[in-house]
């Protein structure tokens, strides 16, 4: 079991713990020296726009200057960009400094391999023995040196617009919420290039603003502005632009298992698409009927697009993804990027003519409950009697009605409470119930 890498990189508040400087520094460190005789001993690293992340970036890149590694600087570039660069510019390692969809006191760290995929369990062992090391320093001549590639934007830029083969997409109008996030200046820049008439809102990051009430987490500005403008499609991206949420020209949200079953249905009838789709223990049981009636088999992994991923590769399958908007279509890209995602959707609907919500039409999600309960224990609580009790109870009252989940987050101090029914008062009702169960033994604990 991983001491500092959760199912996300290493995550934390700013200041305490492992997000600080003195810890990013060990970290830098450590990421350059397990690169040493394996890999180019050349780290990129990118971030988000949260202002903590200055402090981190020169902290990490004094660590891999002291373990004799080159480092390049992109700043401010979606997730997916820096696993995408890190590639092309034959990198040991990409660095990522953000927190995804957190807000801007949260900060991490995510580490993507020469391939720009996800490290291996044993390379992220061996980063985190380096962490708990003495650090040393190579002579003065063998020092790492640091370069900012000034181009990097335009790069990725254009590795977007090749995923789709350079649409065409002067015939559609849309509005682009970039959270305030990594994607602000180079979202819009992708549709417009493509020809699409473009607006942006939450593109204005100011450093604390990451994520405040926009974006992917929370796209109900987007809606209105869709409606008030009269556009086709809005795009919601979360802070570091690997989610997407879509909202249809009549306002409505669209998650992250319709823009996965628009895909499957596309990927099956326009090029026959084969063996299956892979979902999350989260996702929507009308994904997994919807798949299976298009022919195709459905696979559950772990939440966390590493395990959607891993599962993809271990079926060689091509089309993967979560209920928040991490999709992984592996025919262009071996990581989730709400940018290329966005893309895909926009090809299927040139393609076929048809709006959004049109192409959607018949797909019903079932109706699914969600609660978040802030814990400081959630192993304690997993664990406990009467919880377990509560659970089973309330599996044998959704007994071939729907389903639920409890589960630890691992991303934040939370348990998350999923049920889901084909009645939405049923699914509330026992949503609710074991978040108070959950909440009571927090303050037993306390």
């Amino acid at each position: 079991m991983a001491k500092y890498f959760g199912t996300d990189g290493i995550r934390g508040r700013v200041g305490e713990q492992v997000m600080t400087p003195m810890f990013a520094m060990q970290f830098g460190w450590a990421v350059g020296k397990s690169l040493v005789g394996r890999a180019p001993a050349r780290v990129l690293i990118g971030k988000d726009t949260r202002r903590s992340g200055y402090m981190l970036e020169s902290a990490i890149e004094a660590g891999l200057s002291a373990a004799g590694v080159e480092v390049l600087l992109v700043g401010p570039l979606p997730t997916p960009a820096i696993a995408q660069l890190s590639k092309a510019f034959n990198c040991g390692a990409g660095i990522v400094i953000s927190a995804s969809h957190n807000p801007h006191y949260d900060n991490g760290l995510k580490v993507f391999s020469a391939q720009g995929g996800k490290l291996t369990d044993e390379h992220v062992h061996l980063i985190e023995s380096l962490i708990d090391s003495e650090m040393s320093v190579v002579p003065s001549d063998q020092l790492g040196k640091a370069t900012r590639l000034n181009d990097a934007p335009g790069r990725y830029i254009e590795y977007c617009k090749a995923t789709c083969g350079y649409l065409d997409l002067s015939g559609f109008s849309i509005v682009v919420d970039g959270a305030n996030g990594a994607a602000y200046q180079v979202a819009a820049r992708v549709f417009e290039e493509l020809g699409a008439r473009v607006e942006t809102i939450h593109c204005q990051p100011n450093g604390v603003n990451i994520n405040d009430d926009c974006g992917a987490t929370n796209p109900r500005s987007l809606q209105s502005q869709v409606l008030a403008r009269g556009a086709d499609l809005g795009v919601a991206l979360d802070g570091d632009a690997d989610r997407l949420i879509l909202v249809d020209a009549n306002g409505q949200v669209v998650d992250g298992d319709q823009i996965v079953y628009l895909l499957a249905k596309s990927m099956r009838q326009q090029k026959g698409l084969v063996g299956g789709v892979v979902g999350t223990k989260m996702s929507n049981m009308a994904l997994e009927l919807a798949v299976e009636q298009l022919g195709l088999q459905f696979a559950r992994s772990d939440v966390g697009d590493r395990y959607v991923a891993a599962l993809l590769a271990e079926k060689d399958w091509l089309l993967g993804g979560e209920s928040s908007g991490h999709v992984i279509c592996r025919n262009v890209t071996e990581t989730g990027d709400g940018i290329v995602t966005a893309l895909q959707v926009l090809a299927v609907l040139q393609q076929s003519g048809l709006g959004l919500h049109q192409y959607l039409d018949g797909f019903q999600l079932f109706p699914q409950v969600l609660i978040n309960v802030p814990v400081t224990s959630a192993e304690h609580i997993m664990q406990n009697e009467q919880l377990q009790k509560d659970i089973a109870d309330c599996q044998k009252v959704l007994d071939g009605h729907g389903r639920l989940l409890i589960r630890p987050s691992g991303t934040e101090p939370l348990i998350r409470v999923m049920v889901e029914a084909d009645q939405h008062e049923l699914a509330k009702s026992l949503a609710v119930r074991i978040a108070r169960t959950i909440a009571e033994l927090k303050e037993n604990i306390l």
